[in-house]
């Protein structure tokens, strides 16, 4: 990641020269239900995480607030079996379509959208 002391990333040159980055060298990564189309968290990826990402089978993170990489469920159990990997038109999210183990949320909720759902107007 630009700036930070994370290592160089093994990411295909192709697939990175194709994304569009924060001035901060991240992606946004929406993972999703891959068989209910359930919306669960965003994380942010960089050229590395999305590298393990793509390579292990296990959603990689990049913790802004930690600045350290994390797999999604080694603490927690609740991991997340990747299906798939799309970039959106503009190249600039991810949607990471995934296999849910337990909560998706820090919080032990479902997803991070379950708590706080805001009034429509009329």
């Amino acid at each position: 990641m630009t700036g930070n002391t994370a290592p160089a990333s093994s990411l295909d040159p192709a697939i990175a020269a194709r994304l569009k980055r924060s001035a901060d060298g991240l992606i946004p990564a929406i993972a999703q239900q891959y068989d209910t189309g359930e919306v669960l968290m965003l994380g942010w990826m960089d050229d590395e995480a999305l590298h393990r990402t793509l390579t292990t089978g296990r959603c990689t993170y990049w913790s802004r607030s930690r600045r350290e990489y994390w797999v999604k469920g080694d603490t927690s159990g609740h991991v997340q079996h990747v299906k798939s990997v799309a970039l959106d038109c503009d190249k600039d999210t991810l949607l990471v379509k995934v296999d849910q183990v337990g909560a998706a949320c820090h919080t032990g909720d479902r997803t991070c959208f379950d708590a706080d759902v805001l009034p429509l107007g009329k």
